[in-house]
């Protein structure tokens, strides 16, 4: 555990497992609502065949909002920062939602830093309701607050069948996360996405192997508009049947195996839709 301060002051948490190992560095990125405690399980599970990093983007988790407005580029230039802080070669970036967004515009700019690229839940020709889904939770957190933002993202970010088999515990899951969010950061959050480039206009083909994984059960991201960025990119499809927006979480032990074959280049073998 420990903190990275930015050029402009702001303070980035972050967490590095196996690194007194010499392996090529998986680094995650989060989601919205996601902190280095969705990677946690993932990344030990990868040692010690890979050293993994870990850290809050601005406004996440343990992490400062700081004092400039957030944009796409800004979160670029922290990882990058953050990368050359820890004096990192060319590491496999492996991104969530809006951690996948982050990857592929880093892969973008800076492909020679980037070996290999995993985005899940990401894609092009997004639903309408997918549209209105992530429009409404700006004014839901400002009419209600975080509780009332999580509550109503819940039924959205998490497939049917994990809703089913954790109906217990779900209500502590919501909790969980609330702890680990601020609101302002969520809505500074939320509302600079608005601004970000479309991911359809950033799609070229990329130096790198990519492997783009998307949930069957996802009424956020389309299996076409998934398969559309794989093969724009010159990367891979591969659709998690049973899964919705929160794949690692949802299909832990599937996940672990595909990446870890994907990052070990032993991922040719893998069937189209798992």
């Amino acid at each position: 555990m420990a903190y990275f301060r930015t050029q402009d002051g702001c303070s980035l948490y972050y967490e590095t497992i196996g690194f007194e190992l010499t392996r090529p560095v998986v680094v995650f990125l989060n989601g919205t609502l996601q902190t280095t405690m969705y990677w946690k399980v993932i990344a030990a599970s990868l040692k010690p065949r890979f050293r993994s990093l870990l850290y809050d983007a601005r406004g996440q988790g343990e992490s400062e909002l700081g004092d400039l407005p957030l944009t796409l580029d800004l979160h670029m230039d922290d990882l990058w920062a953050l990368m050359r802080h820890l004096v990192l070669g060319p590491v496999c970036l492996v991104g969530l939602s809006h951690g996948a967004l982050l990857g592929y515009a880093m892969a973008r700019r800076k492909p020679k830093a980037i070996s290999r690229l995993v985005l899940c839940s990401i894609g092009i020709r997004a639903p309408m309701r997918a549209r209105l889904i992530v429009r409404a939770w700006s004014t839901i957190l400002q009419a209600g607050g975080i509780e009332a933002l999580v509550s109503a993202a819940l039924p959205h970010v998490f497939g049917e069948a994990f809703l089913m088999n954790n109906r217990k515990t779900i209500d502590r899951i919501a909790k969980t996360i609330v702890r680990r969010n601020r609101e302002a950061s969520l809505s500074a959050h939320l509302s600079a996405m608005g601004t970000y480039p479309r991911l359809r206009s950033m799609l070229q083909p990329l130096e790198m192997p990519t492997l783009v994984m998307s949930g069957a059960d996802d009424p956020l991201v389309s299996a076409s508009g998934a398969a559309a960025v794989a093969e724009k990119s010159g990367g891979r499809h591969l659709l998690v049947k049973g899964a919705g927006h929160s794949i690692a979480a949802e299909a832990p032990e599937l996940f672990l195996d595909t990446i870890s074959r994907f990052l070990s280049d032993r991922w040719t073998d893998m069937p189209e839709g798992i």
